[in-house]
């Protein structure tokens, strides 16, 4: 991804475009957001305008856009996110770019946003579950986030689900988003197959911070009812 000049056929540098598209009072919104992100380096673009800005990348010339995409600020590691997900390449090329930009993610908007656009699995359901999965037995918290949200997005059926919840429950870390990204996708195995994630969690060996970050995100959920909320918080270590 580099060097940092990319332009598309308006001429103007990426950046520059970026600029342009900025809104104060979103950075403002954002850096609330995103607080391990500096505020120098959000310029404040809202996602939808990303997105559309992403779109018309990846239809006119996406590999001059990758060969010089920055890195500097939030949005221009967000919009390499959204145009590798609007890329119409091979199966192979696409997954190579994917690889990249995974080791980029340092926040969990960009993770999320990343994993919610990557519609690979819905096409390449093996090798993507394949591709994945060791993200979940890597220690980088994003890593994990990413093997986590990505699970949840597109892995929650019968198929995986004892799979899924073995893997989840085989991580260790201490970091909070690579912990919470484990308790969301847990938690959404619960909402569509309580049962079977209820035997789960009598036998989980999560740690306690995750386990009980598990137990209240099953709670909040506007699927639980008040009974299962009780069954649920008595569970709580």
């Amino acid at each position: 991804f580099r060097p940092k000049n990319s332009m598309n056929r308006t001429g103007l540098p990426i950046r520059q475009q970026l600029v342009s598209m900025a809104d104060d009072h979103y950075k403002i919104f954002s850096c609330k957001l995103i607080p391990n992100i500096p505020p120098e380096r959000i310029l404040g673009v809202r996602l939808p305008d990303l997105r559309k800005f992403a779109q018309r990348i990846a239809g006119e010339d996406p590999e001059s856009f990758f060969a010089g995409a920055g890195d500097e600020t939030f949005e221009e590691k967000m919009l390499q996110g959204m145009v590798i997900c609007y890329f119409d390449g091979p199966f192979n090329e696409k997954l190579a770019l994917v690889e990249k930009f995974i080791y980029k993610i340092d926040n969990w908007s960009i993770c999320d946003s990343f994993c919610a656009g990557l519609k690979l699995p819905l096409k390449y359901p093996g090798e993507m579950w394949d591709f994945i999965t060791p993200y979940l037995q890597d220690q980088r918290e994003y890593f994990i986030r990413f093997g986590s949200v990505m699970l949840l997005s597109y892995y929650v059926d019968e198929t995986h689900l004892h799979a899924a919840l073995s893997l989840l429950d085989q991580v260790r870390s201490r970091d909070y988003y690579a912990r919470t990204g484990v308790a969301w996708a847990i938690s959404e195995y619960f909402s569509h197959f309580p049962e079977e994630t209820m035997r789960y969690l009598h036998e989980s060996s999560l740690d306690d911070q995750t386990f009980n970050k598990v137990l209240q995100k099953i709670i909040e959920s506007r699927f639980t009812d008040a009974k299962m909320r009780e069954e649920i918080h008595a569970l709580q270590r």
